[in-house]
């Protein structure tokens, strides 16, 4: 792996990190937990259109692992890393779609994410009542996917493309 590409892996990795610690300062306060504003996932989005799937990916995996050290247990690790694999995996495949805006991939990711976060805890928990939460994370995952997106699709356009570049 080239110095820079590594280099600017471990920059956005860390942001990542710094972005979910400051997204657990400001809990979202509604009646479903594990509502997220999904602040993380702007540096996932950007680094998938910027510097392909999988320096995204390695981005995301580190960023999932080391919150689980930090902040989370093996519950909450296996939670983020289901919810991150499917949804990057969805995203990366969405990408190049024509016509698809990183709005919409984003969407599509936060959605994936929700889905594989409750099929884990349907397994954990050995119950299925737990899809009861699905329609509301669902809504919650498309607000925050669409302003995510949206984010990051400015950020792609307004950061010169040689600073990702290899």
């Amino acid at each position: 792996m080239k110095v820079k590409r590594l280099v600017t892996e471990a920059m956005l990795c860390a942001l990542a990190l710094i972005l979910s610690y400051v997204e657990s300062l400001f809990p979202l306060s509604v009646a479903v937990p594990g509502v997220k504003m999904g602040l993380p996932n702007l540096v996932i989005v950007f680094a998938l259109y910027r510097m392909g799937a999988g320096s995204a990916a390695r981005i995301s995996l580190v960023r999932v692992a080391v919150v689980a050290l930090l902040f989370g247990n093996i519950y909450s690790l296996l939670y983020s890393l289901a919810g991150a694999v499917l949804s990057l995996v969805l995203m990366a495949l969405l990408k190049n779609v024509s016509g698809l805006h990183t709005a919409g991939v984003s969407v599509a990711g936060a959605v994936m994410h929700n889905i594989a976060q409750i099929g884990v805890a349907m397994i954990i928990l050995g119950t299925k009542e737990i899809i009861y939460y699905l329609p509301p994370l669902l809504i919650s995952g498309v607000v925050t996917g669409v302003a995510i997106g949206l984010v990051a699709a400015l950020l792609i356009q307004r950061i010169p493309e040689k600073m990702t570049s290899f």
